[in-house]
């Protein structure tokens, strides 16, 4: 079995052996960690194919400061990040769109979808869950997402986001707070900004 090191050397002379490796290996965690933050099965397929062809062109960048995994849950987290952004930017346009009485109004009901590291006895309750979490702010949600759901150590999440495990612990003890205060009032509570501005300690 190769090294992680071996196997990031063989990466970065072009080896396909390698990076049949890595996708093997990685598919299910960049997929799951996509569909945890878009929510829709083909986009986070989408993404998920993304994410590995900026592995393939990037690994040259990868300096072996953190593990591998670390580094590809970082570029499948930023890139779910970035297709969310834009989606709400094209949600807003939508609507602006309708008002003015435009056929082609993009829909902006979150989908159902079923999360393979989530399971419930019914399908609505991941379903409300997931609404709840989309409201969190997004350093917030993205913790955790990945601590809860995609069952990463505080240790991990901080590595992934590049801040300390404290300021991760402050992040999910927030997360949980809002949470419930979100599911006892409903999905029209705000406990914070969503771009809540970060903090010297997040």
């Amino acid at each position: 079995m190769l090294s992680e090191e071996k196997l990031v050397q063989e990466l970065k002379e072009g080896s396909e052996t390698a990076f049949k490796h890595v996708v093997d290996s990685y598919q299910n965690m960049v997929y799951n960690t996509c569909l945890s933050i878009v929510r829709s099965e083909e986009d986070a397929e989408d993404i998920a194919q993304d994410v590995f062809v900026q592995v393939y062109q990037s690994i040259g960048a990868f300096k072996g400061e953190s593990k591998l995994s670390t580094w590809i849950y970082r570029i499948a987290t930023t890139k779910s990040l970035d297709f969310e952004r834009k989606k709400k930017r094209k949600k807003r346009f939508g609507f602006v769109r309708s008002i003015f009485g435009d056929d082609s109004e993009i829909v902006i009901n979150p989908p159902d979808f079923q999360h393979p590291g989530v399971v419930y006895d019914k399908k609505e309750n991941a379903s409300i869950l997931f609404q709840a979490i989309d409201q969190l702010p997004e350093n917030q949600k993205v913790a955790f997402l990945l601590n809860k759901v995609e069952g990463l150590s505080y240790q991990e999440v901080s590595a992934v986001l590049q801040t300390s495990v404290s300021s991760i612990e402050s992040l999910l003890h927030r997360a949980k707070n809002n949470l419930r205060k979100i599911l006892e009032k409903g999905y029209n509570y705000s406990p914070e900004k969503k771009t809540e501005k970060k903090t010297s300690n997040d």
